[in-house]
């Protein structure tokens, strides 16, 4: 018996089969977790169809987070389905094109800035804030990070600043939703190709660097983070609560060691 058998867990922001969020889908499925998805638009939800039948789940919202109305409505047609859930995966992340490809001071615009914070970071307090009273005891729930966050990542520029006000936001929700016993945790990963990572200039550059740097030297796939987001959402991690995971082979803690 699969170690989540009986959770019921809502992903948010699956948007192709080269999301992290699918390769989470695909190790909670395996853990016998039933599951429901969240997508920007009804375009993208009619496209990953196909991945959810997959995963026997036919359990479909779309939602613009930048609407407080668009995730009111997201939790009412939720309750048609569930009236209950124990956890949210939060895998939305954006930031416009061109604030990946110059100097951060000069790519770095007002309107991009508040954009990226409010899609990236707010996005996960808002949700929460309108379905915590639909979270059973002991829910879970988790968000997704990047080394950017703590350490200055070429051209990652304003995102890095969003994923730490992201890891900010975790610890602070941990506190307030504690005494409820609910967990909220994030996961850092290693560099791994996506839609969104095709953004950043010389992004195969970071990523071969990250592996050529890191102890272990298998490659970090959506499988490895889908893995430990299945240990996070279960209750044999109930005793964490307000951490940053690093799946990434040990790259954040590497120093000189690929050169030596």
């Amino acid at each position: 018996m699969g170690f989540l058998k009986g959770k019921k867990i809502l992903i948010i922001g699956i948007s192709s089969i080269r999301s992290i969020s699918f390769g989470i889908a695909k190790s909670l499925y395996s853990q016998e977790a039933e599951l429901a998805f969240v997508c920007q638009n009804e375009k993208i939800s009619k496209k990953i169809k196909h991945l959810t039948r997959e995963l026997n789940s036919s359990i479909i919202f779309s939602c613009d987070v930048s609407k407080d109305d668009n995730i009111k409505k997201l939790f009412i047609d939720l309750r048609q389905v569930w009236k209950k859930f124990d956890g949210l995966v939060h895998a939305i992340a954006y930031c416009p094109k061109e604030h990946f490809n110059e100097d951060f001071i000069s790519s770095t615009t007002r309107n991009g800035f508040n954009i990226a914070h409010e899609i990236s970071s707010y996005s996960f307090l808002g949700l929460v804030k309108e379905c915590r009273n639909m979270l059973n005891n002991f829910s879970s729930l988790l968000t997704l990070s990047y080394l950017g966050a703590q350490r200055v990542i070429p051209n990652y520029n304003v995102m890095g600043l969003v994923k730490a006000s992201l890891e900010a936001n975790v610890r602070y929700m941990a506190y307030s939703l504690g005494k409820k016993n609910i967990r909220v945790n994030a996961i850092s990963s290693g560099p791994i190709k996506t839609i969104s990572s095709y953004k950043i200039k010389n992004f195969n550059k970071i990523k071969n660097f990250s592996h050529a740097s890191s102890f272990l030297k298998n490659s970090i796939t959506s499988e490895n983070i889908g893995n430990v987001a299945s240990f996070l959402l279960s209750d044999l991690s109930l005793g964490i609560t307000g951490s940053v995971i690093y799946v990434d082979n040990g790259f954040n803690i590497s120093g000189i060691n690929n050169i030596l």
